[in-house]
């Protein structure tokens, strides 16, 4: 693992372009099944990393970003993401439970007449991410082309995603353009749980019930529409009690703070 760089003088977050999203969705229904027994008295999203919770990481991050509302979805212990959350106001929420789980895709259909039909961030509530030169999430922005895409994903290199072991994802071309790996391949990239996506795709052609955002991403991808962005800062999976270990030994050992006073 290389050193992690020490963290900069203070800077203003510029402000979002106007091509850049107003709206999210912070996907926070899973089990977290892998994360027990931390997730035995609370969900997932509600864990502390560097004593914040991943859940606050990701609204945060959001609300830098300029994205004025925000819809989270729940389902194990959903009530206390509801009481979590009943006091904050930047960005703005509305909570999307689900009484049975919906997967990523089914998830964000269901909150489709929150969403809104212009393009929106979804990220995953299980992933933290430091920024490199610039916020990623002004990166996805300002590369995002709505005549040319479908989906814009943030890419992690295999190699260096900590807390994550499989295979990769994704392929990508010189121009972004997306292609998803063999059975048997090992891929270069693998997602890293934040997008900008056109939210009237999960009402085309979808189950009602659940299904999984990769439905939506493979026919992009067939119609030359999914396009990734390389990260270009460090990058964590949160998915085991080792991998929430091993992401804040690296953070304690660095000067990099990811906590917001």
């Amino acid at each position: 693992m290389s050193p992690v760089s020490k963290k900069p003088s203070a800077k203003k977050t510029p402000a979002p372009s106007a091509a850049a999203p107003q709206k999210a969705m912070v996907m926070a229904a899973g089990l977290g099944l892998r994360m027990r027994p931390l997730t035995l008295e609370r969900p997932k999203p509600l864990i502390p990393v560097m004593g914040k919770p991943m859940l606050d990481h990701a609204l945060d991050r959001l609300e830098e970003a300029g994205v004025t509302a925000a819809v989270v979805n729940s389902h194990y212990k959903g009530g206390m993401i509801a009481a979590h959350l009943a006091e904050r106001t930047a960005p703005a929420i509305a909570l999307s439970p689900e009484d049975t789980l919906l997967e990523t895709g089914g998830g964000v259909k269901k909150a489709l007449p929150l969403l809104g039909g212009d393009p929106v961030y979804v990220v995953n509530a299980d992933i933290l991410w430091l920024d490199g030169p610039s916020p990623a999430l002004g990166r996805l922005a300002r590369h995002w082309d709505p005549e040319a895409m479908d989906a814009l994903l943030l890419l992690m290199a295999t190699t260096k995603a900590v807390g994550y072991e499989g295979r990769g994802d994704y392929h990508m071309d010189p121009l972004g353009k997306l292609t998803r790996r063999g059975e048997m391949e090992i891929a270069p990239f693998v997602y890293a749980g934040v997008q900008i996506v056109k939210p009237g795709l999960f009402a085309e052609d979808t189950p009602d019930g659940a299904f999984s955002t990769n439905r939506i991403w493979d026919r992009a991808q067939e119609a030359g529409r999914l396009y990734g962005l390389a990260h270009d800062g460090l990058w964590f999976h949160i998915g085991t009690p080792d991998a929430l270990a091993e992401t804040e030994e690296l953070l304690s050992m660095s000067d990099v703070s990811v906590v917001t006073t």
